[in-house]
């Protein structure tokens, strides 16, 4: 199998990866920008990886990624580099309300910093920081390089509850029903998604993504801070609910819940495939749960197993799963 049929973005053939940028050759840049709201007064620093040949006559898609509780634009930097390597533009962005200023300042206060940055005020500002990015880089002078017909959002932990935001997803406050949604959105790659902050029925919130989506966790995949616990069955409660006729489910066996940011020092965070040939194994409490997947009439789930596996290449190497045979519903993978 070539390697552009295991891009990251093999979602939908609407962010199908241009054959220029198929064997990886290309280069590409790094820009910072300190961009600001003034209607909201919020600072949205962000970072852009931008394939170098991408021009006016080659426009290419692009990613916009929202980082974790505590992360920043220079974080998941892995994910950047490979998406731009494959043509894939990459805009992280950087979340001021929850990004890595919480870890300064007093230590004893460090729990309530985190859960005051998990309160509804700061989700809301997530999700339309996103939408301002959106905004501001698609009517800047790196437009016409940029194809607005293709843009995928991505996220890991509370930024993949930004992007589940973005792409549909429904909660309501005092009797009103809060959309988010952006229309320019047109595939989500969701890693480690928490439930929604204090909601018990995911399929009404969830149940307005209907665009392609991946998600991805693992089976140690666990938030653990005073008053809050998540699990890998979290994870797969949001996939299950999502309304996405187009979705996978990739669980990795071990890992953690920072496997897919770029920390350094565990060893679990290395996850690889394991088996041969395609063959799935049942792990832990998730019998044949290891990959999931349905693709509007066509059942078969390669291609985003295939994408998931190569989407997510830890630094320290990951390699792309077995093939999977097309109708295949379950892959298995381990930590090296």
């Amino acid at each position: 199998m070539k390697r552009r049929a295991c891009l990251a973005l093999v979602l939908a053939s609407a962010v199908a990866a241009p054959a220029a940028w198929a064997d990886g050759a290309a280069g590409f840049t790094t820009l910072d920008f300190d961009w600001h709201d003034d209607a909201r007064g919020r600072p949205v620093p962000v970072r852009l990886y931008l394939p170098a040949r991408a021009d006016a006559a080659r426009p290419v898609p692009l990613v916009v990624f929202s980082h974790g509780i505590g992360g920043s634009r220079a974080g998941y930097r892995y994910l950047g580099e490979h998406w731009a390597s494959q043509g894939y533009a990459s805009l992280h962005l950087q979340h001021v309300g929850s990004d890595r200023s919480l870890w300064g300042g007093n230590p004893f206060s460090l729990v309530g910093r985190l859960q005051g940055a998990a309160q509804d005020g700061e989700a809301i500002a997530r999700v339309l920081d996103l939408r301002f990015a959106l905004d501001t880089l698609l009517a800047g002078p790196l437009a016409p390089r940029l194809d607005a017909t293709r843009i995928v959002a991505a996220g890991h932990s509370y930024g993949a509850n930004t992007t589940l935001l973005a792409a549909g997803a429904r909660v309501e406050r005092d009797g009103q029903s809060l959309d988010f949604r952006d229309a320019r959105i047109k595939a989500a790659i969701v890693l480690s998604a928490p439930p929604f902050y204090g909601e018990s029925d995911p399929a009404r919130i969830l149940a307005h993504v209907t665009i392609p989506t991946l998600h991805v966790t693992a089976t140690e995949d666990v938030i653990r801070i005073p008053g809050y616990h998540s699990d890998v069955q979290d994870r797969v409660s949001v996939f299950e609910a999502t309304a996405s006729r187009a979705k996978a489910l990739a669980v990795f066996e071990g890992g953690s819940h920072s496997i897919f940011t770029d920390r350094r020092g565990d060893r679990r965070r290395h996850p690889q495939p394991a088996g041969q040939g395609g063959h799935a194994r049942a792990v832990g409490g998730l019998p044949a749960r290891r990959v999931r997947g349905r693709r509007g009439g066509d059942a078969g789930v390669a291609a985003p197993v295939r994408a998931a596996a190569l989407a997510l290449r830890v630094r320290g190497g990951m390699r792309p799963p077995p093939a999977v045979r097309a109708g295949a519903q379950r892959a298995a993978f381990t930590t090296a």
